[in-house]
């Protein structure tokens, strides 16, 4: 049959519906290179083309052109939010490790059709309350529990961040008994702090996953509800499972919109929120033993100060943009499995100045995306280069420089206590 519609392509080379029955045929025989020609070609006839693009994003999945394939299915789903898009979009987002992403492509597919069961999705994000011990999903809603395989070798440079967490967290841990015969306990918060992009959320998996650790990533949205209590019995019922899994690693992003100071909180249900919240991290009701609290924020300066007291957020970590070397090896990462040629990380590093890790990403795709349309022309992708990814660099404005301006007045004239002093000492300012 292939050999049939090649023949009759040769008298009709712009017939789009008989180069997309090539194109599945060769997709059907996994000869995925053979296929994306012919669907570059009929983009390139008929550019809004969602079908022929949903099987482009498939073929660049199948040769694990993951960040292509993103960018594809990005676009499409911009027009339609069809499942089979958002499934494929999941499916990316987990093999780049994502997992924030893909969860909430996730809920997007379960928001859509309730009844929708993928069982990959399922064992990396979500399992039922009788499946194994490092995953639950709860009967009032999603809450997601994991062992990352993620650790600190898998994190370049930052190595005083690293050394400061390892000092603080994975030494007591390593060394209960040291610990018990002082009478202290392992455990506690510790708070990460600094421009957003810069790896907060990877830090706290890799902590996890050094001292192998249970993990709960908590977003605002799985503890607030409109219903007066609800948040409060939300909140409660996740310290109740890191208790029923110690060791275990809780991850709270954007802690400053749960645990905002309640000077500037209005409305009373916010107040016990903040109060319940507090109560938790006290363990008042419960043993807090082995629970491990990191909460991620890009405004400290908004957090209630009775987050900060001893044997709460006690340890404060400023997680700087990533230096030099940092750079490098995220650019090594997120160039993986990508079709590059002659890449030299240290020179692309050195020009990111200031740029976070998101940074790094968005120029990347910035760089994948011009190649996609010269590809889209004659249909031969291109590899990239050092000097294609320079060019988007240089047009990019890295996203730290307004965080910074906003911290620096903080750490200049709110900083009584020393607490912001390396956002100075980063900026090398001399109070």
């Amino acid at each position: 049959m292939l050999e049939s519609l090649l023949e009759a392509l040769k008298f009709s080379p712009n017939n789009i519906p008989l180069k997309f029955q090539v194109a599945k045929l060769y997709i059907q025989n996994g000869a995925y290179s053979e296929a994306e020609k012919h669907l570059l070609e009929i983009i390139h006839i008929a550019p809004k083309n969602v079908d022929a693009k949903f099987e482009l994003a498939n073929c660049f999945y199948k040769q694990n052109k993951i960040s292509a394939a993103e960018i594809l299915l990005e676009e499409i789903i911009e027009d339609t939010n069809e499942i089979k898009y958002l499934e494929l979009l999941c499916y990316c987002q987990l093999k780049q490790e994502n997992y924030n992403e893909a969860q909430q492509t996730y809920q997007d597919i379960l928001n859509i059709d309730s009844s929708f069961k993928n069982s990959d999705f399922d064992e990396k994000l979500k399992i039922t309350a009788y499946g194994n011990d490092d995953s639950f999903v709860d009967e009032d809603g999603i809450k997601f529990l994991k062992k990352p395989d993620t650790s600190f070798k898998d994190i370049g440079g930052m190595e005083p961040i690293k050394n400061e967490i390892a000092l603080k967290i994975i030494k007591p841990l390593e060394h209960k008994e040291l610990y018990k015969a002082y009478g202290k306990k392992i455990g506690g918060g510790i708070l990460l702090y600094g421009p957003p992009g810069c790896g907060k959320t990877h830090l706290a998996r890799a902590t996890a996953g050094e001292i192998k650790a249970n993990f709960i990533n908590v977003g605002i949205n799985d503890i607030l509800d409109m219903w007066i209590g609800n948040s409060e019995k939300n909140l409660h019922e996740i310290f109740e499972t890191a208790r029923r899994n110690t060791p275990c690693v809780i991850f709270i992003d954007e802690i400053d919109a749960l645990g905002a100071n309640r000077n500037d909180v209005n409305k009373t249900t916010g107040r016990t929120v903040i109060n319940q919240f507090l109560a938790e991290l006290d363990g008042l009701d419960a043993d807090n033993e082995g629970i491990l609290i990191i909460g991620a924020t890009n405004a400290p300066w908004y957090l209630d100060p009775a987050f900060r007291r001893p044997g709460r957020f006690d340890r404060i970590i400023f997680v700087s943009p990533p230096d030099i070397e940092a750079k490098a090896a995220i650019f090594d990462i997120q160039l993986r499995n990508k079709p590059t040629e002659n890449i030299d990380n240290t020179a692309l590093a050195k020009a990111a100045k200031d740029f976070s890790g998101a940074d790094i990403k968005a120029a990347i795709d910035m760089a994948i995306e011009s190649k996609l349309e010269s590809a889209f022309v004659d249909g031969i992708p291109k590899p990239l280069t050092t000097k294609d990814i320079l060019k988007t660099v240089k047009k990019m404005k890295p996203s730290t420089k307004e965080w910074f301006g906003s911290a620096k007045n903080y750490a200049l004239y709110s900083n009584d206590s020393g607490l912001y002093d390396d956002i100075l000492d980063y900026l090398n300012i001399k109070k």
